[in-house]
């Protein structure tokens, strides 16, 4: 991974908002850890909820990998945005464990 890993326990989570801001349609959710704060937009948020639901509420699912992707119109449904945080066929359940386990490593590591 060419990018920082930093990994946050529930300890380090201060406080979570979401909300649809003045003139905007859509919600935005905001992460406010001790260190930084995430905003994402309701589209990241909605992928995110996906993943998780599809493993923790799945009687066997271990893993699962969203991707980004480029739809076309013709791909995607009405109002739905051209860019998409999608589940990526090209991973396996046991890519997705051992992607998070190799993260978590590089996690520790930069403490």
């Amino acid at each position: 991974m060419d990018k920082p890993v930093k990994v946050y326990p529930n300890s380090l989570v201060e406080r979570i908002v979401a909300a649809i801001p003045h003139r905007h349609y859509h919600l935005r959710l905001a992460v406010v850890l001790r260190d930084q704060v995430i905003v994402l937009h309701e589209a990241a948020v909605a992928a995110i909820v996906r993943a998780y639901a599809s493993v923790a509420l799945h009687p066997c699912r271990k893993g699962v990998v969203y991707s980004l992707k480029r739809l076309s119109s013709s791909e995607r449904k009405h109002g739905f945005a051209e860019y998409q945080v999608i589940e990526d066929p090209g991973y396996s359940e046991d890519d997705a464990v051992d992607l998070i386990e190799d993260l978590l490593e590089v996690g520790r590591s930069g403490d």
